[in-house]
């Protein structure tokens, strides 16, 4: 997806994760899917860059559709799809 697209994204839920290191972004996204629908967008916001390699990965693992992710002033806002 693109910028825009991302930006324009219903967020079912968001675990803001900001000012915690790797693996605690991850973390706290595992812990928060339950409370995340079914198709529903999970937006991560994290200030470790790491966290998007980590995220593209467990949702690899998971079959969660990856959406994307957008830098943000000094974080990143990481998108996915909660599939089943």
């Amino acid at each position: 997806m693109d910028a825009n697209e991302l930006r324009s994204l219903s967020v079912a839920q968001e675990v803001d994760a900001r000012g915690t290191a790797c693996p605690g972004p991850l973390l706290e996204a595992k812990r928060n899917i339950a409370e995340c629908p079914v198709d529903g967008v999970m937006e991560i916001l994290s200030s470790d860059e790491g966290t998007k390699i980590d995220i593209t990965r467990w949702c690899g693992k998971m079959k969660y559709d990856y959406l994307g992710d957008l830098e943000d002033d000094s974080f990143w806002r990481i998108y996915l799809r909660k599939t089943h």
